[in-house]
């Protein structure tokens, strides 16, 4: 468990410090997609190669890629990017986003890709319980705990509270909430 000063409570808020910037989501797009050179990520994305370096470097440091060297004929040692079991789980990610994003900012001509199993059968993110039974969304509630006494950092804390569909309520639990940002 990480409790190190700096480090925040809330596991939206620690996802983000890896994943949270642009090109770092459309780096992962990339990586989900099969590109694992350097220069495939650059040409996809036409992003300066110094913000490349550094989105790469995020995701290695965090274990969701990982580098392996390759070499070329005649060419010198370079390192390639694979997504890890952890940047594979991102999918889901990339997924809802690309759900949400066809859902509520489409486009002219409808979307551009789409989710299929490799048997070419379409599917959906959603939330599923333990038996594998999906749940719509609007039925889903993140419930938060607060941070136990000794978290570094911690702050006071509101009331516990149920965050569904972006708005907070009280709750009826005798626990106390994370000042993060709403969240699970």
């Amino acid at each position: 468990m990480r409790s190190s000063p700096g480090v925040p409570f809330c596991p939206i808020e620690r996802s983000l410090q890896v994943v949270g910037e642009r090109w770092t989501l459309l780096v992962l797009r990339e990586a989900v997609s099969g590109a694992t050179r350097f220069s495939e990520f650059r040409d996809a994305l036409g992003v300066a190669a110094d913000v490349l370096s550094d989105r790469l470097a995020t995701l290695v440091r965090a274990g969701v890629l990982e580098k392996r060297p390759y070499q070329e004929a005649g060419a010198r040692l370079r390192e390639s990017y694979h997504l890890t079991p952890a940047g594979e789980e991102l999918r889901l990610v990339l997924g809802a986003l690309q759900e949400w994003g066809d859902r509520h900012l489409p486009i002219e001509g409808g979307p551009v890709a789409r989710a299929v199993t490799r048997d070419g059968v379409p599917v959906h993110v959603a939330f599923a319980d333990d038996a594998c039974a999906a749940h719509p969304a609007p039925e889903v509630e993140f419930v938060r705990r607060s941070p136990p006494a000794d978290w570094p950092g911690r702050r006071a804390q509101p009331a516990a509270t149920k965050v569904a569909k972006g708005l907070a309520r009280p709750s009826t639990s005798s626990t106390s909430a994370s000042s993060s940002p709403p969240g699970p």
